[in-house]
């Protein structure tokens, strides 16, 4: 999937859910990607808001898209409600 330099509403609200579903895959893995390598670097003194702007900008990206699948009552492959 190709994602916007900035996610926004406007973004969010054209995806069906297949690709908000679909999004929220991709990012969590790009979001987990980078979170393994910052904790791999700083072992016990990880911080994930003070990590290096790839892995905040990753975790923000990620949570927007999983809020709106939130919001709008997406089941998530693995997730229970």
């Amino acid at each position: 999937m190709t994602f916007p330099d900035r996610i926004d509403a406007r973004w969010i609200d054209a995806l069906t859910d297949d690709e908000l579903r679909q999004a929220e895959q991709e990012l969590r893995g790009i979001f987990a990607t980078e979170q393994s390598a910052e904790k791999a670097r700083c072992g016990n003194a990880f911080d994930l808001m003070r990590g290096p702007e790839e892995l905040t900008a990753a975790w923000m990206r990620w949570s927007i898209v999983r809020n709106a699948t939130e919001q709008r009552g997406v089941r998530l492959a693995g997730r229970q409600r």
